[in-house]
């Protein structure tokens, strides 16, 4: 398939805005349901920047996504098939999703604004965060089922495509969460803690992609170029193009990428978004002072890893009319 910008940069970048409130929304139920209340002062305004930054990315990639569509103007229509549509399942959940995160910052605002028991007197705020971690990790699914549906390309059907979608999401996430928190000074323990589940979420995250990248390489298209043409248990030859010049199917749907450059590429990915995560959670844990480095570095690289794994999902993928071309 033809790897398309918009798409790699929405699908990068919403899942690490997703993964980021998903965090959020487990740290603040987390904190209420412990007992510990903070009623105001620095944890509700970091609670606030958290969510901020998480729908910026969001945002952002939804707008990115915008710019694949021939007609932007008629992507409203998308909301309309949810019954059958992981598309519009995936547009009906985004929007949705903005409904506790903003509810979520107005309390916060509350806060800010002289009313220090605005986040304790409704029951409503764990309920609002275990929302937001829900609907964001939902909408995370319904992106990767939009692909992992299309039966014409057997590389996006694989079982691990929607965990893959999941982990990068919480890896990415997990890092912004985590050199967010350090930046506006939450104190070193509580970083500290944070980079054990971020080591194991990019371990998992490049051993979900060498099985995908494996099996990817060893199963075969389900059907030949025999049963492209209609000949089915035959092996035709090919003694001419099937075309005289690119078309449409030729430019979207057959793309050729060499398996030395695969190779390179996986390699680069795999530092990006699993080596170096996994150090700087080790380098954060051995020395809380340089965890606000570290993280930093490490939430960077794995954006950056994600972004070349996104191309390689996208250009690798066999789409069964190349068979025809």
């Amino acid at each position: 398939m033809h790897p398309a910008l918009s798409v790699i940069f929405f699908t990068a970048l919403s899942g690490a805005g997703y993964g980021l409130l998903a965090w959020t929304g487990l740290a603040i139920v987390s904190m209420l349901l412990s007992g510990d209340r903070p009623q105001q002062g620095a944890v509700p305004a970091i609670w606030g920047v958290l969510i901020l930054v998480g729908l910026v990315l969001v945002t952002t990639g939804l707008l990115s996504s915008v710019l694949h569509l021939g007609k932007p103007g008629r992507a409203w229509r998308a909301f309309s098939q949810w019954r059958s549509s992981w598309l519009s399942r995936e547009g009906v959940l985004a929007l949705a999703s903005y409904v506790p995160a903003v509810a979520l910052l107005a309390l916060v605002a509350a806060v800010a604004s002289g009313q220090p028991h605005a986040l304790l007197n409704t029951a409503a705020t764990p309920l609002l965060a275990a929302a937001m971690l829900l609907l964001s990790l939902a909408t995370v699914v319904c992106t990767a089922m939009i692909y992992a549906s299309l039966k014409p390309i057997p590389a996006w059907r694989h079982r691990l495509v929607v965990p893959g979608y999941l982990a990068f999401a919480l890896l990415t996430g997990g890092l912004l969460f985590a050199v967010t928190l350090a930046l506006v000074g939450v104190d070193a323990a509580t970083v500290q803690a944070l980079a054990v589940p971020i080591a194991a979420a990019a371990a998992l995250v490049a051993a979900l992609k060498l099985a995908y990248w494996r099996a990817i390489d060893r199963e075969p298209l389900p059907v030949t170029r025999g049963d492209a043409l209609g000949l089915p248990e035959r092996t035709p030859s090919v003694f001419e193009r099937p075309h005289t010049e690119p078309n449409y199917l030729t430019r979207e749907m057959v793309f050729v990428l060499a398996r030395k450059h695969a190779r390179r590429l996986r390699a680069i990915g795999l530092v990006l978004f699993g080596a170096l995560p996994v150090l700087a959670a080790a380098l954060a844990w051995a020395l809380p002072a340089s965890a606000t480095l570290a993280f930093g570095l490490a939430a960077a690289s794995a954006l950056a890893g994600a972004l070349v794994e996104r191309w390689l999902f996208f250009a690798q993928a066999r789409h069964l009319v190349s068979l025809y071309y």
